[in-house]
Protein backbone atom coordinates (compact mmCIF):
# COMPACT_ATOMS: atom_id res chain seq x y z
CA UNK A 1 0.00 0.00 0.00
CA UNK A 2 1.54 3.34 -1.05
CA UNK A 3 2.03 6.20 1.37
CA UNK A 4 -0.35 9.00 0.42
CA UNK A 5 0.14 11.51 3.25
CA UNK A 6 3.70 12.65 2.60
CA UNK A 7 4.17 16.35 2.05
CA UNK A 8 7.39 17.71 0.65
CA UNK A 9 8.69 20.82 -1.02
CA UNK A 10 9.46 20.05 -4.69
CA UNK A 11 11.81 23.06 -4.78
CA UNK A 12 13.95 21.52 -2.05
CA UNK A 13 16.88 19.35 -3.06
CA UNK A 14 16.89 17.38 0.20
CA UNK A 15 14.13 14.91 -0.64
CA UNK A 16 12.94 14.16 -4.16
CA UNK A 17 10.64 11.89 -6.10
CA UNK A 18 12.42 9.20 -8.12
CA UNK A 19 11.73 6.16 -10.23
CA UNK A 20 13.34 3.15 -8.63
CA UNK A 21 13.77 -0.58 -8.46
CA UNK A 22 12.73 -1.77 -5.02
CA UNK A 23 13.75 -5.05 -3.43
CA UNK A 24 10.54 -6.17 -1.74
CA UNK A 25 9.90 -9.86 -0.91
CA UNK A 26 6.40 -8.73 0.11
CA UNK A 27 4.89 -5.63 -1.43
CA UNK A 28 3.21 -4.54 1.82
CA UNK A 29 5.78 -2.06 3.15
CA UNK A 30 5.48 1.71 2.84
CA UNK A 31 9.11 2.59 3.50
CA UNK A 32 12.38 1.00 2.52
CA UNK A 33 15.98 1.39 3.67
CA UNK A 34 18.35 2.76 1.04
CA UNK A 35 20.01 -0.65 0.52
CA UNK A 36 16.67 -1.95 -0.86
CA UNK A 37 16.21 0.92 -3.35
CA UNK A 38 18.07 1.51 -6.60
CA UNK A 39 17.21 4.95 -8.03
CA UNK A 40 16.74 4.79 -11.81
CA UNK A 41 16.96 7.52 -14.45
CA UNK A 42 13.46 6.98 -15.87
CA UNK A 43 10.25 4.99 -15.62
CA UNK A 44 11.39 2.93 -18.60
CA UNK A 45 14.69 2.07 -16.88
CA UNK A 46 12.84 1.03 -13.71
CA UNK A 47 10.43 -1.13 -15.70
CA UNK A 48 13.27 -2.63 -17.72
CA UNK A 49 15.14 -3.71 -14.58
CA UNK A 50 12.15 -5.32 -12.89
CA UNK A 51 12.56 -9.00 -12.03
CA UNK A 52 9.81 -10.60 -9.94
CA UNK A 53 11.91 -13.77 -9.51
CA UNK A 54 14.50 -11.62 -7.67
CA UNK A 55 11.82 -9.59 -5.82
CA UNK A 56 12.78 -6.40 -7.74
CA UNK A 57 9.74 -4.27 -8.48
CA UNK A 58 9.51 -0.85 -10.16
CA UNK A 59 8.02 2.05 -8.25
CA UNK A 60 8.09 5.77 -7.53
CA UNK A 61 9.64 6.78 -4.23
CA UNK A 62 10.30 9.88 -2.14
CA UNK A 63 13.67 10.19 -0.52
CA UNK A 64 16.17 9.82 0.78
CA UNK A 65 14.99 10.93 4.19
CA UNK A 66 16.97 10.46 7.40
CA UNK A 67 15.27 8.31 10.05
CA UNK A 68 15.60 8.93 13.77
CA UNK A 69 17.92 5.90 13.90
CA UNK A 70 20.26 7.51 11.37
CA UNK A 71 19.29 5.43 8.33
CA UNK A 72 18.31 6.82 4.94
CA UNK A 73 14.79 5.77 3.98
CA UNK A 74 12.69 5.95 0.83
CA UNK A 75 8.90 6.15 0.99
CA UNK A 76 6.73 4.43 -1.61
CA UNK A 77 4.57 6.75 -3.71
CA UNK A 78 3.24 4.11 -6.13
CA UNK A 79 4.13 0.75 -7.59
CA UNK A 80 4.54 1.08 -11.38
CA UNK A 81 2.42 -0.99 -13.73
CA UNK A 82 4.80 -1.81 -16.57
CA UNK A 83 3.92 -3.23 -19.95
CA UNK A 84 5.83 -6.32 -20.91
Amino acid sequence: MPVRNIFYDPASQLVGEHFALIYAPQRKRKRFPENCVQVMASEEAACGGADAAKNLFPGRVLGPSRSSEGFNLYYLVDWLECRT
